[in-house]
């Protein structure tokens, strides 16, 4: 069984509703078991700064897919809500990006993993360490708790807590 962490983000209302969507269809796939969820996080746009603000959080899932397998699925539940890549770093109803797959350096025409700006961001860093403060990025060689606070440092007003707990009870 491999361990893949997925970071989602959506800043098109309904926003809260596009993740629960999201994680109800990797729930339902036969191969992909949902393990944990970090809290959501209200952060603010990076890069293209003229949109609204993102909600973002983590999953650790565990999966029998193949890394581009996975991708793939990721792919289909952001086409089936609607994404659109227009502009680079724009609104999206839903992304799915997978940041970690086992402790693998995967680097395909249609994949990076560890996800390439990961320990750069804020926003993924904040909850993936609530969840996997442990987990050792190869690509940098640092644990997500370890990256987390560095880049607290400086972006910590970037990414506000927006509901504990994920998608359940406060």
């Amino acid at each position: 069984m491999n361990i893949a962490y997925i970071a989602l983000g959506s800043n098109i209302e309904p926003r809260q509703e596009f993740l629960q969507k999201a994680i109800s269809q990797l729930k339902q796939h036969g191969k992909i078991n949902v393990c944990q969820l970090s809290s959501i996080y209200e952060t603010t746009p990076v890069g293209y700064a003229d949109q609204g603000d993102f909600l973002n959080m983590v999953l650790e899932v565990q999966t029998s897919l193949a890394a581009e397998d996975l991708l793939d699925v990721c792919q289909e539940i952001e086409q089936q809500f609607g994404r659109r890549r227009t502009i680079r770093n724009g609104p999206r109803t839903i992304d799915l990006d997978i940041l970690a797959y086992n402790q693998e350096n995967i680097n395909t025409d249609r994949l990076i993993v560890p996800h390439p700006r990961m320990h750069e961001r804020a926003f993924v860093l904040v909850p993936l360490n609530e969840i996997a403060p442990d987990l050792i990025l190869p690509s940098v060689n640092e644990s997500v708790a370890q990256l987390t606070g560095h880049i607290a440092l400086h972006h910590g007003k970037e990414v506000s807590l927006w509901k504990r707990n994920g998608l359940g009870e406060e």
